[in-house]
């Protein structure tokens, strides 16, 4: 069959990291551990970009710049996660694209799809801090938030520190993400253990493993891998920084505007990261100057108890 498509954009060329086995044990579990795949040098770099953003470095809506006078740990401290950052840091930006990662992401994305090519985008970021005392996020699946359209959602998901089952680690539920089933929700009403994030439910929890992870670790999920992360007990950060991606062939539908339906809605706030975009012909939308911070109980309290003093 010879089919006349649009032409799309330049290729972007990534390496080829992981086996053939890897790839495997991805399309059938749902997730992958990549270890030492960001050297110190890079963990650094990220983690002084973090104290760089909530200092007000890169002037954005959604962020108050914290004192001059507060000490690193005490800008951490008050910070759970914040949305989007790739959106205002060029070094977050510099981490979306990072070769070895959409290498992988060019291999396992969408490899459940006989003809894919490889071709990949990127839609979201992340930047978790978790600091100790701080919920976790109840079980949920990323595909409900970010839908594409043919299962391809990926998180990335950059280990910072050490992640355990003490400072609060992911849980996945191995192969929960084979049927393509998006579970139901629910308030989860357990605010001391989770943030305000529903829950999903109606399956079997007793499945679930702990993904215990050395800092310079990747872990890539499927969007319809169940999973979730508890309240942080330890005495250490849990910082994390998670991309999302999906193949680029893929029409992302994250909101419908008026006069789209839901087989053509198609949001261009995206940067492809690999492979070629067969939609560089509809352009793409400039990223707004805004973050957006995300809240728990522990960091309510904190915001209350700093107020009063």
């Amino acid at each position: 069959m010879n089919l006349t498509l649009e032409p799309p954009g330049p290729a972007i060329e990534v390496p080829k990291p992981i086996r053939d086995d890897q790839v495997h044990f991805f399309i059938e579990q749902g997730y992958l551990v990549v270890p030492d795949l960001i050297p110190e040098a890079e963990q650094a770099e990220l983690k002084t970009d973090l104290i760089d953003i909530a200092r007000g470095k890169y002037p954005c809506e959604g962020i108050t710049p914290a004192s001059s006078d507060a000490t690193d740990e005490a800008v951490l401290r008050q910070i759970l996660c914040i949305h989007q950052p790739h959106f205002i840091s060029p070094v977050i930006e510099k981490y979306v694209r990072h070769p070895l990662i959409c290498g992988i992401l060019s291999q396992i994305t969408a490899a459940h799809l006989p003809f894919w090519d490889g071709s990949v985008k990127c839609m979201q970021s992340m930047y978790f801090v978790k600091p100790p005392g701080f919920q976790g996020q109840a079980w949920h699946q990323d595909e409900i938030y970010i839908p594409s359209r043919d299962r391809s959602l990926i998180g990335a998901w950059i280990a910072l520190d050490d992640a355990t089952i003490e400072n609060g680690c992911l849980w996945v539920i191995p192969g929960s993400h084979r049927m393509g089933y998006l579970y139901r929700q629910r308030e989860h009403g357990n605010p001391d253990e989770f943030d305000f994030a529903p829950e999903s439910y109606g399956f079997d929890e007793s499945l679930e493993v702990p993904v215990e992870v050395k800092a310079g670790t990747l872990v890539f999920f499927n969007g319809y891998l169940l999973h979730r992360s508890r309240k942080n007990r330890g005495n250490i950060y849990r910082r994390v920084l998670v991309n999302h991606y999906c193949n680029a062939w893929s029409l992302l539908p994250w909101s419908i505007k008026e006069g789209e339906r839901v087989a053509n809605a198609d949001r261009r706030c995206v940067i492809p990261v690999s492979g070629a975009d067969p939609y560089a012909w509809k352009g793409y939308d400039t990223p707004p100057r805004s973050v957006w911070l995300r809240n728990c109980k522990a960091g309510d309290e904190l915001k209350t108890t700093t107020q009063k003093v």
